[in-house]
């Protein structure tokens, strides 16, 4: 499969605004106020899920994917 980054402003997944999913989902990174800590993340731009599920996430500000 060829690796596909998605901007979290434009997605080009077609989520229906109504659509729902159970709610058992877990913070990795994130949700601890903008900042360069392991745990923060400063200006989310975008993110690729692999063949693995592994979840990586484009830190603007901070410059790295975590």
């Amino acid at each position: 499969t060829k690796p596909t980054f998605v901007p979290l402003r434009g997605c080009s997944v077609d989520i229906h605004p109504n659509a729902r999913w159970k709610q058992n989902g877990l913070t990795v990174s994130g949700g601890n106020g903008q900042g360069n800590g392991i745990n923060q993340l400063s200006y989310p731009c975008g993110l690729y899920v692999d063949d693995d599920q592994t979840v990586y996430v484009a830190d603007q500000s901070n410059h790295r994917i975590v």
